[in-house]
């Protein structure tokens, strides 16, 4: 292998990595940037792909959330492929804040505030009883998804117009560079 690692990472490592990235955070983040703002297609399609994404990823459905962010990006003509990125606002970090606020605003929307009285959940009462806690939790994600959605959306749109325009003028003015300097006559 070219380009293959010397030493493989060991299983733990990977997990480690999986967890806290690492280059870090920042240069994580800068890299997912770089490469939503370089996806094929319109700052619209780009943002809508990325905000649907956003947006599954509130719901408790996990596995599906890379078929749903693509279901939803294909019915708004939103890219597909920026959808499954934008899968990664929810991740083991976010996750247990995501679910005790859609289960907490469901339980509000559908009335059930003391349903489980004092019943502490645990894997075990989710796995015997799943449409209590699952209902609730399907409920508070609808409006919260929206909402995600629209948060997201804009300033994404935004953030890749402006990309993508200083991309093409940096692209233009490098072919004129190359022009200039006796490439072509």
């Amino acid at each position: 292998m070219i380009f293959g690692r010397h030493h493989k990472p060991s299983l733990g490592a990977r997990a480690r990595n999986l967890i806290w990235p690492r280059s870090g955070w920042l240069r994580a983040t800068r890299y997912l940037a770089h490469r939503v703002g370089r996806l094929p297609g319109t700052p619209y399609a780009i943002a809508a792909g990325f905000a649907c994404g956003a947006a599954a990823s509130m719901t408790p459905l996990m596995g599906f959330h890379f078929v749903l962010a693509g279901l939803l990006a294909w019915i708004i003509g939103g890219s597909i492929l920026a959808s499954a990125i934008g899968t990664a606002v929810g991740n083991p970090w976010t996750f247990p804040f995501i679910w005790v606020w859609i289960y907490n605003l469901g339980s509000w929307i559908l009335g059930l505030t003391d349903e489980l009285g004092n019943q502490t959940i645990t894997p075990g009462y989710v796995w015997e009883h799943p449409m209590d806690v699952l209902l609730p939790m399907l409920a508070g994600s609808l409006p919260t998804g929206i909402l995600t959605w629209l948060i997201i959306f804009l300033p994404i749109r935004h953030l890749v117009r402006d990309y993508q325009s200083r991309r093409s003028d940096r692209l233009a003015r490098r072919a004129l560079a190359r022009q200039g300097s006796g490439g072509i006559e």
